[in-house]
């Protein structure tokens, strides 16, 4: 019983249209699902992935008037997304150039070439190359050549004030190992691999001792881990065996989830892979309607009414 890789990553955006059209129209990423947080259903919740709606490649967002976040330790400070190759690193520093976006040079970090970027309301973003590694499904509405696309979620980095506890966490609960360090700028980072590994699978972890950051636009809500949908129960026994506060079995009818905070306060989810978006929706109409789960179909009027359009 093992984690496969990285699920999803939810953040956090003040501006839902400015939101849809970066990641669309500039990252090239397909709106799969567009939907409500189904804990505040004033709340757009918007998912973006590749062609297929493939679990692995969702960068989703909350829809919330919130000030930007103020940085700081105990928080997910920067979420990496995968190409394949050199080229696609290359093709991409010009592409955000001529869009203007804030961008640094392509560096070697982790034995990877990066390029670090910010999305308009401060979201820390990375793009690495992850050697063409595993499936790719790129997306025929894309404004990104098919060979350059993101291809999915790569590593995510921990910012936390004792990492020690988290790490601990990483391995005697969720079953990661410490695969390397390596140094950046921010100090010491440590990879702790999940399944397989590679880059779809890693979890950066690096000693923060700043003052805590506060959530807001821009920042990263929480990170989910994938999981084969027939471990679901398992993993639920697995978080009560190991005296984890959890929610406790949350079914979020494109998946089912687990819920906890790590020592430093960091919220962690495990999502099963399916059953998947295509379960309210045809895979070539995904995202062009408001998808509801059929709890909250009743309430269709009242939740279309009070939402912004994108």
């Amino acid at each position: 019983m093992q984690l496969t890789g990285i699920h999803h990553l939810t953040a956090i955006t003040a501006r839902a249209a400015e939101n849809h059209a970066f990641y669309t129209r500039v990252l090239g990423l397909r709106l799969v699902k567009k939907t409500v947080n189904q804990d505040d259903v004033s709340a757009y919740h918007l998912f973006y992935a590749d062609g297929l709606a493939s679990p692995g490649t969702d960068v989703t967002f909350f829809d919330w008037p919130t000030p930007p976040e103020r940085r700081g330790t105990n928080s997910i400070t920067r979420t990496h997304l995968r190409v394949a190759g050199p080229a696609a690193i290359d093709a991409w520093r010009e592409r955000l150039a001529r869009e203007g976006v804030a961008h640094s040079e392509p560096v070697e970090r982790d034995e990877r070439l990066t390029l670090d970027f910010e999305d308009p309301e401060g979201q820390r973003l990375s793009l690495v190359d992850d050697g063409g590694a595993g499936d790719a499904h790129p997306w025929a509405g894309s404004p990104v050549m098919p060979e350059h696309q993101i291809r999915g979620l790569g590593p995510i980095r921990l910012a936390v004030a004792q990492p020690e506890r988290t790490g601990s966490v990483l391995v005697d609960v969720l079953g990661m190992r410490h695969d390397r360090s390596f140094e950046a700028p921010e100090g010491t980072v440590h990879v702790f691999a999940m399944g397989e590994g590679g880059s779809a699978a890693e979890v950066q972890l690096v000693g923060d001792a700043s003052a805590p950051a506060r959530q807001g636009a821009g920042a990263v809500h929480h990170v989910a881990f994938r999981i084969p949908d027939a471990d679901y129960a398992a993993w639920a026994d697995r978080l009560k065996v190991r005296r984890m506060p959890s929610s406790g079995p949350v079914d979020r009818y494109y998946f089912r989830s687990l819920y906890f905070r790590e020592p430093n306060g960091i919220l962690f989810e495990i999502a099963t892979d399916g059953p998947g978006f295509t379960a309210d929706e045809p895979l070539d109409r995904l995202g062009q309607g408001l998808a509801l789960p059929p709890f909250l179909e009743p309430r269709r009027a009242e939740i279309e009414a009070g939402l912004k359009p994108l």
